[in-house]
């Protein structure tokens, strides 16, 4: 598997955005993805159910039991994350409560739908960001873009290391790729 790295430029962040926006099931993958700690599997697992109540009331987190740790993870829906999956439920929502978010036009052997798979959804993501000119990009650079800002941003980075279920810190800022030169940087610019 190649190493995926985050979206760090914001400007790129929103021209994948305008990209994908041709799509609302994948602008909407895109916009949870990079609001959130999640992983790709486990946001094509989202149902309607686990975003809004059977009145179509949006709830104000995503919980979800993780595939990879079985922990439960608990985030806040993002006001742009709320405008979008109103919109997105608006025009896509077809009464069933139980259908996936991210809904494939296959449908399984039983005949009921089924969620775009992961490498549908690596591929989304992959040309969209060919098409900005973004390298080692794929549907994991999701997480890692939401994890990269939130560090940007100042939130600590034990906090970020719970939100992502990392087991150190170390872990943590390597996954977001803290490279060498932005340690120069930092090292620089305090010059005491």
């Amino acid at each position: 598997m190649e190493f995926v790295e985050p979206i760090r430029d914001r400007k790129k962040i929103d021209a994948m955005k305008k990209l994908l926006g041709d799509s609302p099931r994948d602008h909407l993958l895109f916009l949870i993805g990079i609001n959130t700690a999640f992983r790709v599997s486990d946001l094509l697992s989202l149902k309607y159910s686990d975003v809004m109540d059977d009145k179509g009331r949006l709830f104000e987190h995503f919980t979800l039991k993780e595939t990879k740790t079985g922990k439960n993870n608990k985030v806040a829906m993002t006001k742009g994350v709320q405008k979008a999956l109103k919109e997105y439920i608006k025009s896509n929502y077809e009464g069933n409560i139980d259908e996936y978010l991210f809904k494939s036009r296959k449908h399984g052997k039983d005949g009921n739908s089924q969620p775009i798979n992961r490498k549908s959804a690596w591929r989304i993501i992959q040309q969209a960001a060919e098409q900005l000119g973004l390298r080692n990009i794929g549907s994991h650079s999701l997480r890692k873009t939401f994890a990269y800002h939130q560090y940007q941003m100042g939130t600590d980075i034990v906090l970020l290391q719970d939100m992502l279920n990392h087991s150190a810190p170390s872990v943590t800022l390597r996954y977001i790729g803290i490279t060498q030169d932005q340690k120069d940087r930092a090292v620089k610019a305090l010059d005491l």
